[in-house]
């Protein structure tokens, strides 16, 4: 700088001698330290540039590095699952002893007896076609136990896999969970086979990257990648999982095949996709495999899948009810009842408590309870952490096994009301009751309460989906079985508050909470 303003300014006056050779000295040194800095400045921003560009590929080529060696460590266990339905006879009933000839159809549930006497199709000879499906499925074992889902063979005469090799094997015995969706292929004169590394599940994380592996539209052996979108997400269809959600492209073929991490690790068994037109749309699920190795080596081992349960009917905990009783997040599962001689029961859990743990682990939701319990150690108890009344509580529980004949029941039904009974109506809350007795069929026998003669149709009730016909057996923790007792129960509460029934109807109990927003 010193150089340059001392030349700017001898540039305004005649310069003789030394101050001549002076400032032409300075103006030299300038031109060549611009020269210099020239030379120094351009070239080292495209250094700079070209180091990030080589550092980028180097950080691409080692993803691209870690698919590669995931795929071909997972790939030589995957294979296409081949199943086959025969043609079945479709006329009259099912004769004593034989099988339902529209078992493996789609109208298996419409016509569990075969068609009634005198009905038949009108198809070639009375038969119903025969189908063939195509899935996935992944070895865990050099024997020949393919692990896939339940609905890819499921009803089949005739299983066939084909491995990535090209061998075929055919399978001798199928074992299935319809539950979780999971089924075991045993297959014949399988040895020395390709065994999948399974993974742990509960390691993975929302962001992890994983990879698909199938068979989509019967394009063998396809690898697709993506990352675990989510966890936890719960199918309608599926009652007895929660599913990894992953957006690496999965499609019709894919059931049954692995989401592998990038070890070469099979993290999940691929099930189902969300879309509105039948094909990928970015979201798929998988079912973790810590839940599949649980199912399937109860399958194997059993032939079935005996679960545990501590019988509780649970309902979701909403912002609302969360607030009504005194939890302070909605972690944890609402308490809608307690199943009379039940371990659950035995423990001291009521109706309005909230679990929010079971031994170490939080519980997010009704799905979360249920999967923890069904795999809880049967004969040692277990600890159960509630919410009562606002407070902590910790109970000790000890499951037993699932009853086969635990049921749903009936969707609700409006029941017969004698006319003429005295009734009660609240016009806070939008209902008006009447006494049990006056149902004409008493279908809540063994239960007291007050049955709902009609509701508001802008009222409270009705917005909670109460209707004519339920049981309200409960205002809170007080047990009503009289019109009178209810108005006392409800007399004092108003709407802004919010008031907590408890609900019977022919589908089991619930909660409800009627409050003005």
């Amino acid at each position: 700088m010193f150089s340059m303003n001392s030349s700017v300014t001898a540039a305004s006056r005649p310069a003789t001698g030394s101050s001549r050779r002076f400032c032409l000295l300075c103006t030299a040194m300038a031109a060549a330290s611009a020269a210099a800095l020239g030379a120094f400045v351009v070239p080292s921003a495209k250094a700079d540039d070209s180091i990030a560009t080589a550092q980028a590929l180097m950080h691409a080529n080692a993803l691209s590095t870690a698919f590669r060696n995931a795929a071909e460590i997972a790939t030589p266990s995957v294979v296409v699952v081949r199943s086959e339905v025969k043609p079945k006879r479709a006329r009259g009933k099912r004769p004593e002893g034989r099988a339902n000839p529209f078992e493996g159809t789609p109208f298996e549930d419409m016509f569990p007896e075969g068609l009634p006497e005198g009905f038949e199709f009108n198809l070639p000879e009375g038969r119903m076609p025969g189908r063939a499906g195509v899935g996935s499925g992944v070895i865990v074992s050099d024997d020949g136990l393919v692990i896939t889902n339940n609905h890819v063979v499921e009803g089949a005469d005739e299983v066939v896999v084909e491995l990535s090799d090209g061998r075929e094997f055919r399978a001798i015995e199928i074992k299935t969970d319809p539950d979780s969706d999971l089924a075991v292929v045993k297959l014949a004169d399988a040895h020395g086979l390709p065994v999948a590394k399974l993974g742990d599940s509960d390691k993975l994380s929302i962001g992890d990257w994983v990879i698909a592996i199938g068979n989509p539209f019967e394009l063998e052996t396809t690898v697709s990648a993506g990352i675990i979108s989510g966890k936890g997400r719960e199918l309608g269809s599926i009652r007895r999982a929660q599913f990894l959600q992953t957006d690496a492209a999965i499609n019709p073929g894919n059931s049954g095949g692995p989401l592998v991490n990038l070890a070469g690790e099979v993290v999940g068994i691929n099930t189902a996709i969300a879309s509105n037109s039948g094909g990928y749309q970015g979201i798929g699920f998988a079912i973790p495999v810590n839940l599949a190795k649980w199912v399937t080596g109860q399958l194997i081992d059993k032939g079935t899948v005996e679960r545990a349960f501590i019988g509780v009917q649970m309902g979701p905990l909403d912002r609302r009810m969360a607030e009504k009783l005194g939890v302070k997040d909605r972690g944890g599962v609402l308490v809608n009842d307690v199943v009379p001689d039940s371990p659950a029961a035995a423990a001291g859990v009521q109706p309005l408590d909230v679990i929010t743990g079971f031994d170490d682990h939080s519980i997010s939701g009704t799905r979360s309870l249920q999967e923890l319990v069904e795999r809880a150690d049967l004969g040692r108890p277990h600890s159960l952490t509630v919410y009562r009344d606002g407070k902590p509580l910790t109970l000790r529980v000890s499951v037993k096994p699932l009853p086969t004949d635990l049921s749903a029941g009936q969707p609700p039904q409006r029941r017969s009301l004698e006319a003429g009974a005295e009734t009660f109506y609240s016009e806070e809350f939008g209902l008006e009751v009447r006494d049990k007795e006056s149902l004409a069929e008493d279908a809540y026998a063994d239960f007291a309460g007050v049955l709902v003669d009609r509701v508001d149709d802008d009222g409270l009730a009705a917005e909670a989906g109460i209707g004519p016909g339920m049981l309200i057996r409960k205002v809170g923790r007080t047990a009503v079985g009289s019109i009178a007792e209810f108005a006392a129960a409800v007399e004092g509460q108003s709407a802004e508050e919010g008031i907590l029934l408890q609900i019977r109807t022919p589908s089991g109990n619930r909660v409800v909470l009627l409050k003005k927003d």
